[in-house]
């Protein structure tokens, strides 16, 4: 578990994570309304130095930021309540760009897994003192590997 005392903190892992993050990679941020996801997103796509402000994209429910490893920005938020929401992210053809972009999924977590076989889940959950406790999950491929220096 990594505790991240402030929204900066929050940032400051997103750059630390996309340190190893390259073309092909998904991730999943879950977490409540509020936990950081947005922050770590934030710092994702500084670190990967994609141009232009990372907002979250509840409304338009997906962005493409371009950079030296381009990232899509998704929030499954909005799906959640439709009827197939695993079809509208089929819908979203973010797999289309999947294999030259790192796709970052904010409220992905049962929506989502299916655009990868490998990806890693970021569990953000906020204290009550504000404090954002973060749970690195791996799925397949080589996660557990490339994660280990950030866990410590």
């Amino acid at each position: 578990m990594i505790l991240l005392s402030t929204v900066d903190d929050t940032r400051d892992f997103g750059r630390r994570l996309a340190a190893v993050l390259r073309p092909g990679d998904l991730v999943l941020l879950t977490g409540p309304l509020g936990a950081g996801k947005t922050a770590a997103a934030q710092g994702i796509g500084a670190g990967l130095g994609v141009r232009g402000p990372i907002t979250s994209p509840t409304f338009v429910i997906a962005r493409v930021h371009q950079g030296p490893v381009p990232m899509v920005h998704a929030d499954a938020y909005r799906l959640g309540d439709r009827p197939d929401p695993r079809a509208e992210i089929d819908d979203l053809d973010l797999d289309a760009s999947a294999e030259d972009a790192v796709t970052v999924v904010e409220w992905g977590e049962g929506l989502a897994e299916q655009l990868n076989d490998e990806y890693l889940q970021v569990r953000i959950d906020r204290r009550d003192d504000d404090t954002r406790a973060v749970d690195l999950v791996p799925h397949g491929g080589d996660w557990e590997a490339r994660i280990k220096d950030i866990n410590e």
